[in-house]
């Protein structure tokens, strides 16, 4: 670092400046500029002439992107509302779905309990036999009935949920076509 000296103290104060003719004392001032003096340039771009041509493609260039957003925006809401009308039939379908198992379930817990009960009054071997086919028979007709059931209400969930779906994107095809 260098240290400030009397010297170097002089050195950086400002010097007087001369004053006109007819004046006494020397004074000191910071220099005037004035930029009324100076002329900043100007950067105007030259003004040319669009041929129509070109000014005519631009507009139509324009219209085809407006146009387009505009489709792509329909599509995309029509599409929005066939997922969300999907999504009800699928969660109204499984809902169905889980409710019929839930009620198979039940039934299939009250044929056991109504097994054991018959099965608690049984006096002979044979009756054991009688009881235990007749509730097997039973018991198979029923799960082929419940299966049966099943296998109907999820076709009806499948259909149900892919209808919308088919519908709305063979529609947004045509559209776009």
């Amino acid at each position: 670092m260098a240290e400030a000296t009397p010297a170097t103290a002089k050195a950086k104060s400002a010097k007087p400046v001369p004053l006109p003719p007819g004046t006494d004392a020397p004074k000191t001032e910071a220099p005037n500029f004035d930029l009324s003096k100076f002329d900043m340039p100007s950067f105007e771009l030259p003004k040319v002439e669009v041929p129509a041509a070109f000014r005519e493609v631009a507009e139509k260039s324009v219209a085809q992107a407006r146009e387009g957003y505009e489709k792509m925006k329909a599509m995309t809401e029509e599409a929005t509302a066939v997922v969300e009308g999907t999504y009800a039939a699928a969660s109204k379908g499984a809902t169905d779905y889980n409710l019929k198992v839930i009620e198979i379930a039940r039934a299939n817990t009250n044929a056991a309990f109504d097994f054991a009960r018959a099965l608690i009054g049984v006096k002979s071997l044979s009756e054991v036999l009688e009881v235990s086919t007749g509730h097997a028979r039973k018991q198979f007709e029923t799960l082929t009935g419940q299966s049966k059931e099943l296998t109907e209400l999820a076709q009806k969930v499948v259909v149900e949920t892919s209808e919308p779906l088919k519908a709305g994107i063979g529609k947004a095809f045509r559209r776009v076509a």
